[in-house]
């Protein structure tokens, strides 16, 4: 089940974000919980941010949003992570797939995003849901802390 998230989800959004196994794929450089609420609160009360859960267990999450004017057909799915504890087991198919049928029912004819092209997994679960590949940002990420770039993928579905 999809929702948006909450201030009680606080604490599992942030451990997700700054898991070691997730981070270098998301937009959020390593920060303590107490920098990183501002950013929460920004999300939750821009209702951007969801949560998958299964049997009320908070499992992924991910952002949502739509573009505005001509672009308003489309919207940006960001920051998609399942926790590796669920990894493996088709939760991120499941999860995919609920969104996918969330954005057409709000009326979006395109889904978009960008992955870093050395996530292999990421980019095969997107190609297996009906994800095309669009072409290569180079240096799109900089992952400052390691000081080095990271190529991203956009990645499109279309209706």
């Amino acid at each position: 089940m999809l929702r948006k998230a909450t201030s009680k989800d606080f604490d599992f959004v942030y451990n997700l974000y700054f898991h070691p196994q997730v981070n270098p794929f998301l937009l959020y450089e390593i920060m303590d919980k107490r920098a990183f609420k501002l950013i929460f609160k920004d999300l939750v009360s821009k209702e951007i941010k969801f949560i998958f859960e299964e049997d009320g267990e908070a499992i992924g999450m991910f952002k949502l949003f739509g573009h505005t004017y001509r672009a308003s057909h489309i919207c940006y799915l960001g920051g998609v992570a399942i926790h590796p504890d669920y990894s493996g087991k088709g939760y991120g198919v499941k999860m995919l797939r609920e969104i996918l049928a969330h954005v057409q029912q709000k009326g979006f004819l395109r889904i978009e995003l960008s992955v870093a092209t050395l996530n292999l997994k990421a980019i095969a679960l997107y190609e297996k849901l009906g994800f095309e590949r669009e072409g290569i940002l180079k240096k799109y990420t900089h992952l400052k802390s390691e000081n080095r770039f990271i190529d991203e993928m956009m990645m499109a579905y279309i209706f």
